[in-house]
């Protein structure tokens, strides 16, 4: 009896060893904290990802958690604090984050369509008077973000670049509203007259919050932004990068990407972002004057 319990003893070992051999490496943290900036609520965001989150943990083979901040500064001040490790980030949030964060783009988004970006859209609802931006003036504009690209900066460049106005003046009142949801439903509630966004975060409540044909007509559409970067902190371990990077560019699931509405990820980097360094110093020079 003792010879077979001391078998027994041996071959639960030896089935725990090749368990061992598909452990996460030592030097990688013990849960990947995973920040989202507020394009919608909270609740909304995380069931949103948490598919993705799910395939990551598994690719990985660690815990993984989903962070939601209260505006889109929350998020890179997060990373520059090493409260979290890999961050989702509007264009214009990575390259303050890289700038401030020690951040890293590792892949970005890809449209439903194959593009590689996405398109700011300035909307107001269906039925307005408001027929053209010429129309708009004197009504109460929503912005989204301060450090949102399609709620904040193209559209701003836009105003002073192309249309020569100052929207403060413009408009008879302008409010940031938080989020691109909380935009787009101010909008649709009569809350505010006009608002900017994007086509993307648009298709994300299209059927749920808001039936965007029914409800909305789009008076302006952007050029093609560069697809919103998944990016990570520079000082993680590069094994865990690399296969953070290999685990997006993999991830097929039909439905996580449905949530998503994405066709997938395409690898990216920096330089990726300079045009919406441009901007932002387009921005700059603007207010100095």
């Amino acid at each position: 009896m003792k010879r077979l319990h001391r078998a027994l003893i041996t071959l639960a070992l030896s089935l725990c060893i090749p368990a061992a051999s598909h452990a996460a490496p030592a030097d990688w943290p013990k849960e990947l904290k995973f920040g989202l900036i507020p394009t919608e609520s909270s609740d909304n965001i995380t069931e949103r990802f948490g598919n993705l989150a799910q395939y990551l943990e598994k690719k990985l083979e660690i815990p993984v958690k989903l962070q939601v901040a209260s505006d889109y500064a929350g998020v890179i001040t997060a990373m520059q604090f090493k409260h979290i490790d890999l961050a989702y980030f509007g264009p214009k949030s990575y390259v303050e984050a890289a700038d401030r964060a020690n951040a890293e783009a590792m892949v970005m988004e890809v449209a439903e369509d194959g593009s590689k970006g996405y398109k700011g859209v300035i909307i107001t609802s269906k039925g307005s008077d408001i027929m053209s931006m010429d129309d708009a003036k004197g009504k109460v504009w929503a912005f989204t973000d301060p450090n949102s690209t399609s709620g904040t900066l193209v559209p701003t460049v836009f105003f002073v670049k192309t249309m020569k106005i100052d929207p403060e003046q413009y408009f008879s009142k302008v409010i940031y509203s938080g989020s691109h949801e909380a935009s787009i439903l101010a909008v649709k509630g009569g809350k505010v007259d006009i608002a900017s966004t994007n086509d993307l975060d648009l298709a994300r409540g299209n059927g749920k919050a808001w039936q965007t044909d029914k409800d909305f007509q789009i008076l302006w559409t952007s050029e093609l932004i560069p697809g919103s970067p998944m990016a990570c902190r520079k000082d993680l371990p590069d094994s865990l990068k690399s296969a953070l990077k290999e685990a997006f560019l993999s991830y097929d699931d039909k439905e996580g990407l449905k949530m998503l509405k994405l066709q997938g990820y395409a690898a990216t980097d920096d330089a990726t972002y300079n045009p919406i360094r441009e901007q932002i110093e387009v921005k700059k020079q603007m207010a100095a004057k």
